[in-house]
């Protein structure tokens, strides 16, 4: 993975907007779970290439370094030779002066090289120490990204949990309601009161019957009597 590719893809994660997605979810917890997954493996990928570029940045510094000390010395060096030369042309030995005056222009060749090197260098190094610096914040922001997540499914799922809690508060209530005893109470005292008035149907239908027997009585005795006198007007009494 690159260094862009890297930093493209840690600015993606870390600027995600997970409200959004959830939004967009059929199945929100399952969609977390990815996530955090996904997040979980991008992190431990985007670790490994940002700690290989801060080793490439340190390497870099480092062999910075080691040509500004170079430079350093090899000035040191070009400064003693020199004063070397100075000497020993002071003292008119011309011949071993200029082989100083050689030696020094040897190192201050180095020196220039150790210069340029380092100057070559540092144009990147800043560069490279500002897609660090990005690559650390963006890593941040994933982790807490992923916090973020984390904390989120925790809710969801506590939230289901007291959802499905509350429905089965619900069921056992309406259950309890259909069940209610008062109810029973009700249907049977409907049923109590249709068999009292079942009784007092019969009861009437009873002396409905019992008056129409004694009626029947009635009509028998006038019949009785009407023959009877007609029995004394035949026998002329």
């Amino acid at each position: 993975m690159t260094k862009q590719t890297v930093l493209g893809r840690v600015t993606q994660l870390a600027r995600a907007n997970i409200n959004a997605l959830l939004d967009q979810a059929e199945d929100p917890q399952k969609m977390l779970d990815q996530l955090i997954r996904e997040y979980t493996g991008n992190i431990a990928e985007a670790e490994q290439a940002v700690a290989a570029t801060i080793g490439n940045l340190r390497l870099m510094e480092q062999d910075h370094r080691e040509d500004v000390d170079a430079a350093r010395e090899w000035g040191q060096k070009a400064l003693a030779a020199s004063r070397k030369a100075d000497a020993l042309r002071a003292e008119g030995s011309s011949t071993d002066a200029d082989t100083f005056d050689n030696l020094a222009k040897v190192a201050l060749g180095r020196q220039l090289q150790s210069e340029q090197e380092a100057k070559t260098a540092e144009p990147t190094i800043a560069s490279q120490t500002v897609v660090v610096d990005k690559l650390k914040a963006g890593l941040e922001q994933m982790k807490a990204k992923l916090t973020q997540l984390t904390s989120k499914r925790d809710e969801l799922v506590a939230r289901a949990k007291s959802a499905q809690a509350q429905n089965r508060m619900m069921d056992a209530v309406k259950s309890i309601d259909v069940m209610d005893p008062t109810s029973e109470l009700g249907r049977f005292e409907d049923k109590v009161r249709r068999e009292e008035a079942r009784a007092v149907g019969k009861q009437e239908l009873a002396a409905s019957s019992l008056d129409a027997q004694f009626e029947q009585l009635d009509s028998l005795g006038d019949s009785a009597e009407i023959e009877a006198r007609l029995s004394a007007l035949k026998s002329g009494t």
